[in-house]
């Protein structure tokens, strides 16, 4: 059937009612950062390039949790992660880190320069010095729309996903569960992204890359348990994801993007929204937000 590329921007509560100013340039980028990936492929790079290529892209860009815009802890400071893996199982992660400009390429020299496959905090940054890679002062992540976000959440006594409208002061806010949101998290918190298996999985069947509420994502495997459905049930891929999506993780935690090895291309979600994109080399090609009988 070809290629197949998906990527995502984040899943969670996003409401119908999201601000112009604020959707646009979620668009425009995923469909930059699938337009980007999409040449390489059909370039005919190497799809752990393209991986690498689109991630570092969206890292670069300030409108998502990655890189450049990453999100902030209570502390107010930047802890970022990555993580890649292709088909083989081979792969590396990273967390903590504070200085390294993409650490998606980080993630891959961990995979290709080291006998191990994750690394985080103080070492993770002494490996970067010593690869050589791009670093800067972490101030050069934080943005002033992700400090308003910190502020926002701490008036409300939460830890909440990066785009949650604000509360009305003359609302009630109960103390939400402490169950990984993004805004706000404690300092040395670790999401989903970097946990093989649970945010990022891949193998000669399928690559999976979860979203959403990382401790949900985490207790469930979820990206494993897309690849284990196929592997063990012979389902197909857009099977084995609605499954894992639908029965096999909270509703309103988790979405997913999702390719196999022949070609299929999934994107899954039990969220109000995914910020999503995928393309085939059929020509297939989809940029969303919200359910398709909603989006507007």
């Amino acid at each position: 059937m070809g290629w197949a590329i998906a990527l995502h921007g984040g899943a969670g509560d996003i409401p119908l009612s999201l601000p112009q100013e604020r959707r646009q340039p979620r668009e425009a980028a995923l469909r930059h950062c699938l337009q980007i990936g999409v040449e390489a492929l059909k370039a005919n790079k190497p799809p752990l390039d393209v991986v690498e290529l689109v991630v570092r892209e969206l890292e670069n860009i300030p409108v998502f949790n990655a890189g450049k815009g990453s999100v902030l802890t209570s502390s107010g400071t930047v802890e970022m992660e990555a993580c890649i893996m292709d088909g083989t199982k081979r792969c590396g992660a990273v967390s903590g880190l504070t200085t390294v400009v993409n650490p998606i390429s980080l993630a891959r020299l961990v995979m290709e320069n080291t006998p191990h496959i994750y690394l985080a905090f103080d070492g993770a940054e002494a490996f970067a010095r010593e690869q050589g890679v791009e670093t800067v002062d972490s101030s050069n992540f934080i943005t002033q729309e992700n400090i308003e976000r910190l502020k926002q959440a701490k008036e409300a006594n939460r830890v909440q996903i990066d785009y949650t409208q604000p509360i009305q002061k003359d609302v009630k806010e109960e103390k939400p569960e402490a169950d990984g949101g993004l805004v706000n998290k404690m300092v040395g918190r670790i999401g989903d992204t970097p946990i093989i298996g649970a945010g990022t999985y891949a193998n000669n069947l399928c690559a999976v890359s979860a979203t959403g509420k990382g401790e949900a994502i985490i207790r469930s495997t979820a990206a494993r348990d897309v690849a284990a459905l196929m592997e063990f049930k012979g389902v197909s891929l857009k099977e084995a994801a609605a499954y894992v999506v639908e029965e096999g993780t909270p509703k309103g935690n988790v979405g997913l993007v999702a390719v196999s090895a022949t070609g299929e291309v999934t994107m899954s979600f039990n969220t109000t929204g995914m910020f999503r994109a995928c393309a085939t080399e059929d020509g297939y090609w989809e940029i969303g937000i919200w359910p398709s009988d909603v989006q507007k």
